[in-house]
């Protein structure tokens, strides 16, 4: 491929200031550069490939990276870095400080997955055992606060392509756009006093606090607000603010926000609704915004609208700074080193990265009709496979996404073809 383009590679080690304690090496940054589209803008990288099927797809999505900024003229350096069950591995904290400082220095954060099992005769969790502080998760967590990333975008498109795969009717999933924006800081997962005691029953008791302030609500809802405008202008605020405080207020905040924008028409409608009508008539949504819980279960649910969770991407956004992009599917570990996961998703978060991370729309343009590409040629994995369609693995939908890259190439207007 490198020769049939031109391209000159330059290879080089990764300054990893621990890996001599260990004998675990990691792939060398490359650089791929097009000599007839010379480099006018150079970005580094940060790869965490992190646990399981994370390093399955991470590599498509890096190689999908390098040939469409390098068909834009662009330096693109990568530097590979251990999070998750890796990191533990490697050093004993799911975060290394060096990965977290090396990150901080990148221009993008491309995620895998953070979670790590054992195979004993059936897939165990291997850490769940351990303190919180050093379970795999923890790593997305501290990372997302390092980052001081807070709102999550995960757009839920379905591919006229794979309208077949969808779970629901066909014609209630046709035409589905939508982008759900879950906030990342505040609310159940985050909010303080949380933790383990004794009630005066003696029975153990674990309790979170479900809470979000006037300054967290604002700060996504502009977000979402924003989006929106770009976007179709309709918003729906997802709460529960029939029991909830946090949600109450969240829903008081968002209606007062909706008056700085009176060309967006705002709705909302509580969480239980909400999941109904996902699955029921799905095209009435365009942007969603919601907590951090709400959003993390319907963007799970809104996967199935498309056919499959190895279709969603999702880029995790701060106000300045690198963001991170990520599939959602997770570490899946019982199809590790199978070559059957879907790499679509973390491809297409390549493209996020392109479009929010590094303002390239050309270059994520690019990576999204490539994928559109391949699936007109009738490539699928497993998980989105129909009747008349060419069951492929991970490593094979890869090489067909970069043929379909190289088949577009510039043109001197700087339109693809």
């Amino acid at each position: 491929m490198a020769g049939a383009l031109g391209l000159h590679v330059i290879t080089t080690q990764l300054p990893i200031a621990f890996i001599s304690a260990t004998k675990q090496t990691f792939r060398r940054a490359s650089v791929i550069r097009c000599a007839a589209n010379p480099p006018n803008k150079r970005y580094t990288i940060a790869v965490l490939p992190g646990d399981g099927v994370g390093n399955e797809v991470i590599p498509v999505a890096v190689d999908a990276l390098r040939l469409a900024g390098s068909l834009e003229g662009l330096d693109l350096r990568f530097e590979e870095l251990p999070i998750g069950g890796a990191a533990l591995e490697l050093v004993g904290v799911p975060l290394p400080e060096e990965t977290l400082r090396k990150a901080k220095q990148s221009d993008a954060v491309l995620l895998g997955a953070v979670g790590w099992h054992v195979l004993i005769i059936v897939y165990l969790p291997k850490w769940d055992n351990s303190p919180k502080h050093l379970k795999p998760i923890t790593a997305l967590l501290q990372l997302r606060a390092g980052l001081e990333v807070f709102s999550n975008l995960r757009p839920i498109t379905v591919f006229p392509q794979l309208v077949d795969s969808t779970y629901l009717r066909k014609d209630t999933a046709e035409g589905v756009d939508i982008m759900i924006i879950r906030e990342l800081t505040g609310g159940i997962y985050n909010a303080h006093p949380r933790g383990f005691t004794t009630n005066e029953q003696g029975d153990e008791v674990g309790f979170c606090t479900e809470s979000y302030s006037a300054s967290e609500v604002d700060h996504i809802a502009r977000v979402a607000f924003d989006i929106a405008k770009q976007r179709r202008s309709k918003l729906c605020s997802v709460d529960k603010a029939t029991i909830l405080e946090g949600s109450m207020l969240w829903r008081k905040r968002v209606t007062a926000m909706g008056l700085e924008y009176p060309e967006v028409e705002v709705s909302h409608l509580l969480i239980d609704t909400a999941a109904m009508d996902l699955v029921r008539y799905p095209r009435q949504f365009d942007t969603i915004l919601t907590g951090v819980m709400f959003g993390d279960i319907i963007s799970d649910l809104a996967a199935m609208i498309p056919g499959s969770v190895g279709l969603l991407p999702s880029a995790a956004l701060g106000d300045s700074g690198p963001g991170i992009f990520e599939p959602v599917h997770g570490s899946a570990p019982k199809h590790y080193g199978k070559d059957t996961v879907n790499p679509l998703a973390a491809v297409l978060s390549a493209a996020m990265l392109f479009r929010y991370g590094l303002k390239e729309e050309n270059a994520a343009q690019r990576i999204e009709k490539a994928v559109s590409d391949v699936l007109d040629r009738g490539f699928r994995t497993r998980d989105i496979l129909t009747p008349g369609t060419t069951l492929v693995g991970c490593k094979r939908m890869g090489e067909e996404i970069l043929r379909s890259l190289d088949a577009r190439v510039s043109v001197s207007n700087g339109s693809l073809v």
